[in-house]
């Protein structure tokens, strides 16, 4: 009995430890205060771990008291040889025993009662975090750059060079069917003037036609021959460098997507707790979410730890044979919610190390060296504040 008792406060104890999962997020501003979102979440956590070691160590010894004084009231019982007295020593076996199953029933309550604070601080302290917008947000002046770097019209010449050539496809397309082609497209797909990308299709009739543009130019015009084959590597350079770029930009888009599902199951989540906690979203909102005063948010979420340890003390009362699922269930979910966001950011972390390999590859290119530099000195911006930010590994 005993050893089974403590193999279970063991295994809770694990139970606690994976749910105190963190992942690390982001800081806003403060007013009065320079205490962090994280030291107030880790303090919180924190305290609610110290109560329950503490609790802990009082029922350990309780029970090891119980357990001592069973062991002698059994040698003692085994020794006598009063009926009345083994009675006596009988019903006090009793007491002690019904004395440990309540001691040991208030251990796992307590248990219960820490792994649900800890869940519930978790899942309130991602409402910065998992907001799609907080992280794009973040990422805006990266790919501004990344976009303007794979436009060719951002590069000197490149524009005048175009208006040029796209006055001889229009004129020569009735003459030439991959000049036909190239003009349709660029109708139908949108002109590189205008921002297209100089991928697929287009990429592939542009080269057609600036071949044959080329061709058109006589050997007297040597200079702007020279021009159109410059601009025709450029063209070339930038198109492979919109190819590589959108292979990193297909995954971002799916770690897009997986965001907005985690919005959704966030806000489902918080929504069902503070249903659960009694606490208005509204109240929630004002009072720690637009909080900028740290203290108070500190404050906001020891008022929340106590809600939750009295909303299972409650349960426990109301239902005492069926209070541990329903506890539970909400434990695993804000976890697995948890875990998955933490396994998205990680995502983007490894996202952004393909766009440093994107960078490496272009950056001592004659043409798109100098645009690639500044494209680099964005993504270590944002990769140093998005390492600040966020901890995936957490």
């Amino acid at each position: 009995m005993l050893n089974h008792f403590y193999f279970t406060i063991l295994m809770k104890k694990i139970l606690l430890s994976v749910t105190l999962l963190v992942v690390a997020y982001a800081i806003q501003g403060q007013t009065d205060t320079t205490l962090t979102d994280k030291k107030i979440r880790e303090k919180a956590l924190s305290e609610i771990q110290s109560s329950l070691e503490l609790k802990t160590k009082a029922i350990d010894l309780t029970v090891s008291k119980l357990d001592a004084k069973v062991d002698d009231l059994d040698r003692a019982i085994k020794s006598s040889r009063s009926a009345s007295d083994k009675a006596d020593k009988l019903l006090e076996r009793v007491q002690a025993l019904e004395k440990r199953q309540t001691t040991v029933e208030e251990n796992e309550l307590n248990v219960y009662q820490a792994n649900y604070q800890s869940a519930v601080i978790n899942l309130v302290s991602m409402d910065r975090e998992i907001k799609p917008l907080l992280l794009f947000d973040v990422t805006k002046g990266f790919f501004t750059s990344l976009t303007e770097t794979a436009n060719p019209m951002n590069y000197p010449g490149y524009e005048e060079w175009y208006k040029k050539f796209k006055v001889y496809v229009e004129q020569q397309k009735t003459k030439e069917s991959q000049l036909l082609v190239l003009s349709n497209l660029i109708t139908l797909t949108g002109d590189i003037a205008k921002g297209a990308p100089l991928t697929g299709p287009l990429a592939q009739s542009m080269f057609q036609g600036i071949g044959l543009y080329i061709n058109s130019i006589g050997i007297k015009r040597k200079e702007m021959r020279t021009e159109s084959e410059k601009m025709f590597v450029l063209t070339a350079k930038l198109s492979q460098f919109t190819h590589d770029k959108n292979l990193i930009d297909n995954e971002w888009q799916n770690i897009t997507k997986e965001l907005e599902t985690l919005q959704t199951l966030y806000e489902a989540t918080l929504n069902q707790n503070l249903y659960l906690l009694v606490i208005p979203k509204s109240d929630f909102q004002s009072q720690f979410t637009k909080e900028y005063d740290a203290n108070k948010r500190g404050e906001y979420l020891q008022g929340l730890s106590q809600k939750a340890a009295s909303l299972v003390s409650t349960k426990r009362l109301l239902s005492p044979k069926e209070w541990k699922e329903p506890i539970y269930y909400q434990e695993q979910d804000i976890q697995s919610l948890k875990l998955r966001f933490g396994r998205t950011t990680l995502r983007i972390s490894d996202n952004m190390s393909k766009y440093n390999d994107l960078i490496k590859k272009y950056k001592g290119d004659a043409d798109l060296g100098a645009k690639v530099a500044t494209l680099e000195t964005k993504l270590k911006e944002l990769k140093d504040l998005f390492d600040k930010t966020f901890e995936p590994s957490e």
